[in-house]
């Protein structure tokens, strides 16, 4: 991905990408009575316009990280693209007011974007914001493939690992992550966002960009799983997902329709299988 500094900031200086964490002077108050002023570290949470072939689509607040990931898991999970291939180009231009992501889209790829295009401002908060109409809530999603077994101890390494993963995070405890392993359970991917939606698309973003077959491990979302989280990894083919916090009915509706073997509420010692329980082994216990 190019990043290109734009000029007109009230400085005159050349406007660059954000930190994604920042160092910032607080006050703690203390129940007891004292106060300590000390450095602690904050997220930074930028509107970031996706905009394909000139046409701005949707702005998103995101962490200024992975944007080359975010424009292609984006893109793929809403539906404007069927493969990283037809974006030929990813170009951030920060701008006083936020981040431009300027998406070079093959033109055999523009009839999705007129037929997805709409306003998504706010998405970050329910996922759903700008659709036309609820028809468009209940998207065609294809049925994943039976296989793609893994052991639960996998699962239980995969979560022990997510921690250390999650370097933005440590410093600003802020951030969602979302992880893909491979079936033994080895991290191969994370990335962190303030958006959950967000993290989960720079995830499928990184899959795809390091070629790696997303029906050949399992994702880990530090986040409750809701509709949209369900539909993003089926259609980008990933076979299981793993979830820190509990889903909803709808989701769960939709993981048992579309084959998605969906577990929630990972503990290290423990989780609970929502749907599709076939796909998880319990050998090394037996």
């Amino acid at each position: 991905m190019k990043t290109r500094p734009q000029d007109g900031t009230e400085d005159g200086s050349a406007a660059e990408l954000p930190p994604v964490v920042a160092a910032v002077k607080l006050r703690q108050l203390r129940f007891d009575g004292h106060q300590i002023d000390r450095l602690d570290h904050l997220v930074e949470e930028v509107p970031v316009a996706l905009v394909y072939n000139g046409i701005s689509h949707a702005v998103m607040m995101a962490s200024p990280a992975d944007l080359s990931d975010f424009a292609r898991g984006f893109s793929l999970s809403e539906g404007i693209i069927e493969n990283a291939a037809e974006i030929r180009d990813v170009e951030a231009v920060p701008h006083e007011k936020g981040i431009e992501l300027r998406i070079d889209l093959a033109p055999e790829s523009f009839w999705r974007l007129k037929e997805r295009r709409r306003t998504l401002a706010g998405r970050t908060g329910c996922g759903l914001c700008g659709l036309d109409s609820l028809e468009q809530v209940a998207r065609d999603l294809p049925i994943l493939a039976d296989g793609g077994k893994v052991d639960l101890s996998a699962i239980e390494r995969g979560l022990a690992a997510l921690p250390a993963a999650q370097l933005y995070n440590a410093q600003a405890h802020a951030l969602h992550a979302a992880a893909f392993c491979a079936a033994d359970g080895h991290l191969l991917l994370a990335r962190e966002d303030v958006g959950r939606h967000n993290a989960l698309d720079k995830l499928i973003g990184g899959i795809g960009e390091a070629e790696i077959d997303p029906a050949s491990g399992f994702a880990i979302i530090t986040s409750r799983c809701s509709l949209e989280m369900v539909q993003k990894a089926v259609i980008a083919g990933i076979k299981i997902l793993v979830a820190v916090s509990a889903p909803t009915l709808m989701a769960r509706r939709l993981a048992d329709t579309s084959n998605l073997t969906l577990a929630a509420l990972a503990r290290s010692d423990s989780l609970l299988v929502i749907s599709h329980p076939e796909r998880i082994e319990m050998e090394s216990f037996a």
